[in-house]
């Protein structure tokens, strides 16, 4: 008879019931190399664009953890642009101060505004004891031409200030034409100060993407240094006997590649992370029960979690925006 395993905290709390983890992919890698060679050359701005639902949200705040945790004194910023039909400077002047935690971002004039904004993120960096914002805008293809040109006044603001802004222009493909438009119609301003550099943000592509991710879980700890990985703490015992949930890479690739073939959908193989973390998730939660020495999930179990994903819906949603980005890119 085996003993049942005694795990630090309960099942309610850990993060992949609350959803509150996140697991770095290929694509966040690169992303992150662009962000460190950024400042290193004191890039001032880049643009990173890609298909909807591909992850690109999430790793942002995977990001923004990220360089909490390396360097401390940065401080960073999650700006979300919204969809307006009218672009006008006091609703976004008012995201950019809810972004920074200002407490009535609505009140008050424009000018006001500025100086609030300008403000907050001088104390935020006099805290930090640095002198580097960085600003992630996500959605950023929602922004209009003006709205580039009031962020380049709070740019020009903050460096005479001596405060170094970074902007990361997060968005769909319809950023990447934004810039193209802008180089065409001479607005080298603009594109000189947010999107010097570029990167074009990508899904999950194959065997190695997918070992890459699932090792995430295989060294993600809760609580944090302990020795309770996330596979750990679904399969002690399978974990003891030496189980990996990366042993089992080709097999959930092969998973995805067979639900994708039979489903006829168009494009290469690209797996959105909300898919694979999905599938990840549907896994080792149901193994919970079943878990024992040499357990190991079966075949088959992999390919009914990937059927659950909701992977042909949401590739049936960008299908042919993804293949179009594919064939460019």
């Amino acid at each position: 008879m085996t003993t049942k395993a005694i795990r630090p905290v309960s099942f309610e709390l850990h993060p992949i019931e609350t959803g509150n983890y996140r697991i770095a992919t290929p694509a966040i890698q690169e992303f992150y190399e662009l962000i460190l060679r950024c400042l290193r050359f004191r890039t001032s701005g880049a643009l990173i664009y890609g298909p909807s639902r591909i992850g690109k949200t999430r790793s942002i705040e995977y990001l923004r953890l990220l360089l909490a945790e390396n360097y401390p004194k940065i401080t960073t910023y999650q700006v979300q642009a919204e969809y307006k039909p009218r672009h006008a400077e006091g609703p976004f002047f008012t995201s950019l101060l809810e972004a920074v935690g200002y407490p009535e971002p609505d009140t008050g004039s424009n000018p006001t505004k500025r100086i609030r904004l300008n403000n907050k993120i001088k104390e935020a960096c006099s805290r930090a004891g640095s002198g580097t914002v960085i600003f992630f805008i996500d959605e950023a293809q929602r922004h209009s031409e003006n709205e580039y040109e009031w962020l380049r006044d709070v740019h020009d603001h903050l460096d005479r200030q001596q405060v170094k802004l970074f902007t990361f222009l997060v968005g769909q493909e319809d950023l990447y034409a934004i810039k193209v438009n802008l180089q065409c119609a001479g607005k080298t301003q603009i594109v000189a100060r947010f999107m010097v550099d570029e990167f074009a943000f990508y899904g999950i592509r194959n065997a190695q993407d997918v070992a890459t991710c699932l090792a995430g879980y295989d060294r993600s700890t809760y609580p944090r240094n302990s020795d309770w990985t996330f596979t750990k703490f679904y399969l002690p015992r399978s974990v003891d006997s030496g189980y990996q949930l990366v042993d089992d890479a080709q097999v959930l690739w092969d998973a995805f590649a067979s639900l994708h073939n039979k489903s006829g959908l168009p494009g290469k193989l690209e797996i959105p992370m909300e898919s694979f973390t999905r599938a990840v998730e549907i896994v080792v939660k149901e193994s919970q029960a079943l878990d024992e020495l040499k357990y190991r999930p079966a075949k088959s179990h992999w390919a009914q979690a990937v059927r659950n994903s909701g992977y042909v819906q949401a590739r049936i949603a960008i299908g042919r925006t993804l293949s179009e980005f594919n064939h460019v890119a």
